[in-house]
């Protein structure tokens, strides 16, 4: 049974109750309540994880797609725009308006490649590292706090759950980008 506030009969009570099977969440329908959870659980985490950060960015007028960029050319100095839009997964329009943004705004300089002049290589100004560090520093500090309420080898757990929620053909990828070697 299901409630609702549409009126469905004039005249009658604001909250109506019927049987919509399509709305059942039940674990009758093959997915684990434990795994629910946790999906709410990630949902709620991330919106707490960015909010520290939002609100940071919100002062220079970015949001997300400008923070994962500047993180992303902040930890990896030389970054090729090819290499950032793999990273992102985004179309090539939006990392440009995003991009020009960072750059426009003193946060984020481009290169002519060593070998390729044609190649962009990214890197962010000394103002864009203090902002990265900036938008880093409320983030460690959850995880910080959240690990000392956990056992010491939790870190390796949740380092592998988290690596384990990677698209397995994209491991490899995060493997090299944050030079970490994952343990079985």
């Amino acid at each position: 049974m299901h409630v609702t506030n549409r009126k469905i009969y004039v005249n009658m009570a604001d909250i109506n109750s019927y049987d919509d099977p399509a709305l059942d969440h039940r674990p009758d329908d093959g997915l684990a309540e434990d795994d629910i959870d946790l999906v709410e659980l990630l949902f709620f985490a991330y919106r707490d994880f960015i909010s520290d950060p939002d609100a940071i960015l919100a002062r220079y007028g970015f949001g997300r797609a400008h923070h994962r960029v500047l993180h992303f050319v902040y930890r990896n100095p030389g970054l090729t725009v090819a290499d950032l839009l793999n990273i992102l997964n985004i179309t090539k329009q939006s990392l440009a308006r995003v991009l020009k943004q960072l750059i426009d705004s003193g946060f984020i300089e481009q290169k002519p490649g060593p070998n390729d002049r044609r190649q962009r290589l990214l890197y962010t100004t000394e103002c864009g590292r203090g902002l990265a560090n900036q938008l880093l520093k409320p983030q460690c500090r959850r995880i910080h706090d959240a690990f000392r309420q956990l056992e010491p080898e939790a870190r390796d757990t949740i380092s592998k759950f988290l690596f384990e929620m990677i698209d397995e053909t994209e491991q490899p990828n995060v493997m090299r980008l944050t030079g970490k070697e994952q343990t079985d």
